[in-house]
């Protein structure tokens, strides 16, 4: 599976890893799994240093109106891009261009500093049973 993530509803953050191809389809697959384990008000970290140009710029739009769509629909956390080549930097930013809600959306080139500004956003109080 090209994206991996994990949730710490503890922590209320979700990490996911994107690597190799990857399609709109699996990035579905990671909304939908989000979605389904209440963590789509977490903040979320998003590492998409290690693929390849998978997805066109259409696709990346596509993504971006799904995530206006997800937040039209009920609350979305802060995201935090970790695209540390400049390929994957300009997919962010295309992404981020195109996913415009109300919500902080920062890139960065670096996990560290991606979690630090994480952690000074605010994060909506929990809806999670446990």
């Amino acid at each position: 599976m090209p994206v991996h993530w994990t949730v710490s509803h503890p922590a209320r953050l979700v990490v996911a890893v994107a690597k190799d191809d990857v399609t709109p389809a699996d990035i579905e697959k990671y909304f939908a799994g989000v979605t389904a384990d209440g963590a789509m008000a977490y903040a979320k970290i998003f590492e998409i240093t290690h693929t390849p140009k998978a997805l066109n710029d259409e696709n990346l739009k596509a993504l971006g109106e799904r995530v206006i769509y997800y937040a039209q629909h009920g609350q979305i956390g802060p995201v935090a891009i970790v695209a540390a080549s400049d390929e994957s930097f300009a997919q962010a930013k295309i992404f981020a261009a195109a996913a415009q809600v109300k919500r902080p959306l920062a890139i960065f080139r670096e996990l560290h500093a991606a979690r630090e500004w994480l952690d000074a956003q605010p994060v909506p109080p929990s809806t999670h049973p446990g």
